[in-house]
């Protein structure tokens, strides 16, 4: 007698989704905060659920920066302020005004570029649940812990994306 054996969801059995989770944030029926790194950018996209599969709505990438003068590095934690700033901008556009944070399997890091995008989101006016504690602080936000930044570039393209 053969025993029956059904495969598994592939994006579970590659781990590259944790379904419990998934569903847990699905059912706030909220749109999503999707925020994925690399280590020289940092992606941010409004996700709304959808039958079909997921829709993005809005979305803004490190790259965008450069449309604002940014001539700095775009994998750090105040290039990922600034992000935030922008997809909260962009949000605010099309009328959403809550999303809940979807860190997918990264690690949560506290203080991490992850928050500080989160940080710039709530900043430009949205309202995202969250701890006050994993925030980065506001030195950290500003480049005051990098060597050789530039903070008045910084405060120049923050006026330049809550402009647009």
């Amino acid at each position: 007698m053969r025993k029956n054996y059904s495969v598994g969801f592939k994006r579970k059995r590659m781990g590259k989704t944790d379904y419990r989770k998934r569903l847990a944030i699905l059912s706030a029926n909220k749109p999503r905060l999707v925020v994925r790194k690399s280590l020289n950018n940092i992606l941010a996209q409004v996700v709304e659920y959808d039958e079909k599969g997921d829709r993005v709505i809005v979305s803004s990438h490190s790259a965008e920066l450069k449309k604002y003068s940014w001539d700095k590095n775009c994998g750090n934690i105040p290039s990922a302020y600034l992000v935030g700033l922008l997809i909260g901008s962009k949000s605010k556009k099309k009328n959403i005004k809550e999303m809940i944070l979807d860190l997918g399997s990264q690690k949560s890091i506290k203080g991490s570029r992850v928050y500080s995008l989160l940080k710039g989101c709530i900043d430009s006016g949205v309202v995202i649940p969250h701890s006050k504690e994993i925030l980065p602080s506001g030195d950290r936000i500003n480049g005051k812990h990098i060597k050789n930044f530039d903070t008045k570039k910084f405060e120049e393209v923050k006026t330049k994306v809550l402009g647009a």
